[in-house]
Parts: C-alpha cells; structure tokens; sequence
C-alpha cells in the first residue's frame, strides 16, 4: 500500500511540474514612452573567435576585389589580357592603359614562367592562354636561355607622362626586359 501511494505520489508531482514549465508568463507592464530594449547576444560558449559568426574576419588571401575588373565583364576582361599577352611575347612591347599593362605583365610572367618550366603540362597550359600556336612554340625556345639567370620579373611597366587625347587614360609600355 505505501508502495502504491509513493508511486501516485511520485506521478502526480512529476505531473504537476511540468505542468508548470508549461506555463505562459504574464507580460510586464512598462511605462508608457518607455520601450524594452532586446538583451545584448550571450557571449560565445566557444574559446576561439572562428567559431563567433560575429567576430569572423575574411582571411587576406580571400579579400574580393583584389583584381582590377577593366570595365569590362569576366569573359571580355580574359579576351582583353590574352590578346595582350600575346601581342606582348610577339612584338616584344606594347602601348596601353596603365592599368590593363599591370594585369596582362602577371599573365606574360607567367607564360614565361611556363616556358622556363618547359614540360608537356605548361606548353599544353601556354597553348590554351595564348592566340598563336606559333608563337607558343617560339616563346617556349627562346624563353629558357633568354632568362635563364633571371628568377621572375620578366616584363617591366614604363608609365608614359603623356595621356591619351580622348579620355585622358593615363598610359604605359609593357616591355619584356
């Protein structure tokens, strides 16, 4: 008999608890002209600050916008800087904006990279960057005894002191060194 009431007992008290976790609370009367405020976010449970959606930071490698878009759309821009690479390893200088010979000297350092590495991959990488299949194949002669002391900075960037007429673009050479 006292095992069946402690059982009620027990049962009726776990009841009545939960019941009263289920309990809506009566809302406060505030003031009038008086607003209530929404408590500040808890502090991360988490020691690392990577964890804090709040307090993330992009990483500096990842940062956009770390490369001139040229007033142009993505496949336009790549048309743009390979028809300058290649007219760059073809004559050997060419005359542009200031800022299209900054971007097109990190693509002809890099074909003349390719060319010094001068395996199958970067020949077959050179070839699908470049216009002319000929001047590929020259490019890939003549790069590796040209700069072979050399370890990078194939292309130099002479900025000319006079505009141009139309739109006062300030301009520059890209020239192989």
């Amino acid at each position: 008999m006292k095992c069946a009431a402690a059982a009620i007992f027990i049962a009726l008290s776990s009841v009545l608890r939960d019941a009263a976790a289920f309990v809506v609370p009566t809302p406060l009367s505030l003031p009038s002209r008086q607003l209530s405020l929404p408590s500040p976010l808890p502090p991360s449970p988490s020691p690392s600050p990577s964890r804090n959606l709040l307090t993330m930071k992009a990483h500096p490698n990842f940062r956009k916008g770390n490369t001139q878009r040229l007033g142009r759309a993505a496949d336009q821009r790549k048309a743009l800087l390979r028809s300058l690479t290649t007219a760059c390893l073809k004559y050997g200088s060419i005359r542009t904006t200031e800022a299209k010979a900054k971007q097109a000297a990190r693509h002809v350092d890099k074909m003349i990279g390719l060319a010094k590495r001068g395996d199958l991959h970067a020949f077959r990488q050179a070839l699908g960057w470049l216009y002319d299949k000929d001047l590929t194949f020259r490019v890939f002669e003549a790069a590796p005894a040209r700069y072979a002391e050399r370890r990078c900075g194939y292309t130099r960037v002479k900025l000319i002191q006079k505009q141009r007429k139309g739109d006062n673009a300030r301009m520059a050479i890209l020239e192989l060194v």
